[in-house]
């Protein structure tokens, strides 16, 4: 399951979570973002129950994306115990992304 997080949910979804958190930053008129959308999603699918795979995005989040300070997207975060343990910026293979999410298991 794929969530959408906004800054009213955040501190519920991400901050608090019992789960690892993968959040995508990301906008619709973002090729590479646009690139990146199937792996999130078929990564949410793999680890559905395991981690929380969500989307935030960037220009209706403002405050999230400068919380993080995102200059650039996509920006893919993950969070374990309400911190940020690793990031990555751009277009990402599938695998990389599946090595950190097992990191964070």
């Amino acid at each position: 399951m794929e969530y959408k997080f906004t800054k009213e949910n955040f501190n519920t979804e991400v901050a608090k979570s019992d789960k690892p958190v993968l959040i995508d930053f990301y906008a619709d008129w973002c090729g590479p973002c646009k690139m990146m959308s199937p792996v999130v999603e078929r990564l949410a699918k793999k680890y559905d129950g395991k981690v929380k795979v969500g989307k935030v995005n960037s220009d209706e989040q403002q405050e999230l994306a400068a919380a993080f300070n995102v200059m650039s997207i996509p920006n893919l975060f993950f969070i374990k115990d309400g911190k940020v343990v690793d990031h990555v910026v751009g277009v990402t293979p599938e695998s990389v992304l599946d090595e950190k999410i097992q990191k964070m298991l």
